[in-house]
């Protein structure tokens, strides 16, 4: 059975919905979350029939609807084919981009926005244009350097400027290790549910992904160890932070457990610590419990801003840092040093922790909200993040309950685009951050809580 087929099954066994209208459903949720694209040929419709179990006339029917909302397309003697993603309904501040981005919040703060444009302003007006206008050394200067190490050590303590590299965002040094640490063919472990940017990365390399089962603990430590023993993996990666999407933070014990099996079989991690400024104590990373083994990143994206693509990397020893340095230099070249630039005088000046202490208390003051509506849901969550795992215990399945609230302007994320080991949970990703207000937050709040209460369209077809 094909893996799109055994996708399908499940959600067929799992829901009430006419099939044909479901299974045109999943089409189009396959093509949005990147498991379809444009130009993937489909099963012919008896061996779709033979591998679902059902009849040839539903799947006839079901590729019929599928053509009707434009998602697919037939030739005859040649086959049936996706015709890739319809264009998106318009969401709060008119950009798809929440559908699929964790965006942090915006606190509606006049002073604190003056404060950032003014140290914006400083940064430009102490700088030599001309010299942030032309090419640099790849992973930045020498006084940058010791900035980002100053940045990163309350929550890094072994951070040093000569092993740190600066690059254009965390996505871009994911990709940079990836290539460094895997060929094609080979593996990389990864928790079951994970960002999925690293599943985007390791599609685009040729990489195998093994998933690690998770609890309320982290990854699990005997599935690492087996991978170990029995596949030969050339990485662990992990987000071990308020866990994107589950918001899980990895405990100290299964730190220790995960460092101690990476150092008896000398598997490199890499360790993406987007999140770690954001709650008030975070347990000791893995970079100080494994530091010959571990690549550690942070940034900025989800503690200042999305647009400021700028992050961190922290390499096992200064000979690791040059050869990533050269793997990031054959991808992205460099950082902006423009960009450097803001983000440096952001720290020294106190405007990045002025913003994360701002954006910490929205992030709190969410999350109650979050908690006054959906407490009766069991989702999971933490107080000073912008998102939080919801089950989807309805009428709805998934796909209906996600494509029902992206008609509404809400977007929530499936299980599914954080899946690694082909059994999606029941579960949306919720993010409470971007450029919705606080009561435009609560209002969507209000309406997810609704929608699962009372689902009144519970065959609600995607746009």
């Amino acid at each position: 059975m094909s893996k799109i087929a055994h996708h399908w099954v499940k959600q067929l066994q799992a829901n009430s919905k006419p099939a044909y209208l479901l299974i045109a459903d999943l089409i189009a949720e396959d093509v949005r979350l990147g498991r379809l694209s444009a130009r993937d040929k489909l099963p012919t419709l008896r061996d779709l029939a033979d591998e679902l179990e059902l009849n040839y006339t539903t799947v006839a029917r079901a590729y019929a609807e599928a053509r009707k909302r434009g998602l697919i397309d037939s030739h005859p003697g040649a086959g049936t084919f996706v015709r890739g993603s319809s264009p998106s309904l318009p969401l709060r501040g008119g950009s798809g981009a929440e559908m699929t981005m964790n965006l942090p919040p915006e606190p509606q703060d006049a002073k604190l926005v003056a404060r950032i444009e003014e140290s914006a302003h400083q940064a430009l007006v102490a700088s030599n244009m001309y010299e942030l206008l032309r090419y640099q050394d790849f992973g930045g200067s020498a006084v940058d350097k010791e900035i980002a190490a100053l940045w990163m050590r309350p929550y890094f303590k072994g951070a040093s400027a000569e092993n740190l590299l600066i690059a254009p965002g965390i996505h871009s040094v994911l990709a940079g290790l990836v290539s460094l640490l895997a060929r094609p063919g080979e593996l990389i472990c990864v928790e079951s549910l994970a960002y999925p940017g690293i599943k985007a990365i390791a599609a685009q390399f040729g990489v195998k992904l093994f998933a690690l089962q998770l609890d309320e603990d982290g990854p699990n430590p005997h599935d690492f160890e087996e991978a170990c023993k029995h596949l030969s993996p050339k990485a662990l990666y992990c987000n071990p932070t308020l866990m994107n999407p589950t918001t899980i933070t990895t405990s100290r014990a299964r730190r220790e457990a995960l460092a101690d099996i990476a150092l008896r079989y000398s598997i490199p991690i890499i360790e993406d610590d987007a999140y770690c400024k954001l709650p008030l104590a975070t347990p000791t990373p893995l970079a100080e419990l494994a530091p010959e083994l571990t690549y550690y990143i942070s940034g900025f994206s989800k503690c200042f801003g999305a647009g400021l693509r700028t992050a961190f990397v922290h390499a096992p020893n200064p000979r690791l840092a040059q050869r990533l340095a050269g793997a990031l230099r054959a991808t992205t070249v460099m950082a902006s040093p423009i960009t450097v630039a803001l983000t440096s005088r952001a720290i020294v000046d106190g405007t990045a922790a002025a913003v994360l202490t701002a954006m910490r208390d929205e992030s709190i003051a969410r999350q109650t909200l979050a908690e006054t509506h959906l407490a009766k849901y069991g989702p999971s969550a933490q107080p000073e993040g912008f998102h939080l795992w919801l089950p989807v215990m309805s009428a709805w399945s998934v796909v209906e309950f996600a494509s029902y609230l992206r008609s509404q302007g809400v977007g929530v994320v499936a299980g599914a685009a954080f899946c690694t080991d082909g059994d999606a949970p029941d579960a949306v990703r919720v993010c409470l951050g971007g450029p919705m207000s606080r009561d435009e937050c609560d209002s969507a709040l209000r309406l997810i809580a609704d929608t699962m209460e009372h689902p009144q369209h519970p065959h609600a077809t995607l746009m």
